[in-house]
């Protein structure tokens, strides 16, 4: 017997649903044929320079001025997966997530990066690649939404880290704005220890128009900006 109409559209929706349970949290705004991108395998055997942890918390600083040379891919796919890199078989990640919800999207606005075209990527940690978001060099247009503070102009690459609230929020009802809080500042601390280890050099950015800013970046509804992080080899 062939099921009425909305009886298989319900059966298409709910296969639909159990798939996107199976697969963890769907992209915002992913174009379902996106271009994609796959990063260099991150490396676990210390940085550059070999420091130990305790190195790179004594040596860590914002830093604001940059050389003019360009970011070695290489070195952006270890600062995306020090953010928010899957570390385990059920897709733990190196920043630790309150219920493990994983409500943290990472962007990167690469402007001066080896190899990459400028463009806007959205960062999949699943498969450690980048998706392609939108093509051209919006760093000025991203240090105009932040209050004009030109070193954000003046970084070869940004990383973007925003969320989506209502992953915590399903859980955590009101107290989900404070776990996602501290978890933009897990991740952002292992992208400031992680630069240092490799001679890098990044500042947490919070000021900036929030409206503004989604837009220029062309964000998915859902995603909130909350911390942008320059990032570059330091002038000095």
């Amino acid at each position: 017997m062939t099921p009425s109409r909305p009886i298989a559209a319900f059966l298409l929706l709910l296969l639909a649903a159990t798939a996107h349970g199976r697969g963890g949290h769907s992209a915002p705004g992913r174009a379902r044929h996106a271009e994609t991108r796959a990063l260099p395998e991150p490396s676990r055997e210390g940085g550059e320079r070999g420091l130990a942890v305790e190195d790179a918390l004594a040596r860590r600083r914002s830093v604001r001025e940059f050389a003019g040379d360009a970011l070695p891919v290489a070195a952006l796919s270890q600062l995306l997966w020090a953010a928010q890199g899957i570390t385990g078989s059920r897709g733990r990640r190196t920043a630790p997530s309150a219920g493990a919800l994983y409500p943290l999207e990472l962007y990167v606005v690469a402007g001066s990066v080896a190899g990459l075209p400028a463009g806007v990527y959205r960062y999949e940690p699943r498969g450690h690649e980048l998706v392609a978001h939108s093509r051209g060099d919006l760093r000025q247009a991203l240090a105009g939404s932040a209050l004009k503070q030109d070193w954000v102009a003046r970084a070869p690459a940004v990383l973007v880290i925003g969320a989506v609230h209502a992953r915590s929020a399903r859980k955590y009802g009101k107290r989900a704005p404070r776990y996602v809080h501290m978890e933009v500042g897990h991740a952002a601390q292992n992208v400031y220890l992680q630069a240092v280890a490799l001679g890098l050099g990044t500042v947490a950015v919070g000021a900036f128009r929030d409206g503004r800013l989604h837009g220029e970046l062309g964000l998915p509804e859902e995603v909130a900006p909350l911390l942008l992080m320059p990032v570059g080899i330091p002038a000095s």
